[in-house]
């Protein structure tokens, strides 16, 4: 999947070293259920265990061919037609560019348009509010909050908040997010 500003590729362990490097910053792990990898053994072991549990891509930045972050699809169920949008990770430097945007409208018409999803939802940590306002500009709308739902790497609990843009909602958020990614710069 490659739009102007990233491409899509599936997550592989070659990507470790630069994931490693852009990813270094504590902060982008604040909200993640996993720990931050302390080296690229770390960040190997992370991608090992991310590519057993979802499917998950590299988000490489288009202008410079370099890894910027991750995201992935997980939860899907076919049978149902749905899928959960999420374990997304971007560099410091890239955040607040077209760079996430793009990825997910890639993620929506890859789920939408070439799979037939009926329903896409976002999990979201319910203290992460920046978070939760992305995920709003996308078009999502807010489902509910699963209490208790998940335990954090500090052994607290973290109550989760829901989100999800069902096929009817598609075409207006398409809509907007292309027209967002088209005048938004990619730095």
């Amino acid at each position: 999947m490659e739009g102007k500003h990233v491409r899509l590729e599936p997550l592989s362990l070659d990507h470790a070293e630069e994931l490693f490097e852009v990813t270094r910053d504590p902060a982008i792990w604040t909200w993640l259920l996993s720990g931050q990898p302390r080296d690229v053994g770390d960040m190997r072991s992370w991608i090992a265990e991310a590519l057993e549990q979802r499917e998950a891509f590299a988000q490489i930045e288009v202008a410079s061919g370099r890894v910027v972050g991750t995201t992935s699809f997980y939860e899907v169920v076919p049978a149902h037609r749905r899928l959960v949008i999420g374990f997304t990770i971007v560099g410091s430097e890239w955040q607040g560019t077209a760079i996430n945007p793009e990825a997910k409208l890639l993620l929506l018409s890859e789920a939408f348009d070439v799979r037939g999803t009926l329903r896409v939802a976002w999990y979201t940590d319910a203290q992460n509010v920046r978070s939760q306002r992305a995920i709003e500009k996308l078009g999502a709308v807010r489902d509910g909050v699963l209490r208790a739902h998940m335990t954090r790497p500090d052994g607290t609990q973290r109550d989760t908040v829901v989100y999800s843009m069902v096929a009817s909602e598609w075409p207006a958020a398409r809509e907007r997010l292309t027209s967002r990614v088209s005048r938004d710069p990619s730095r």
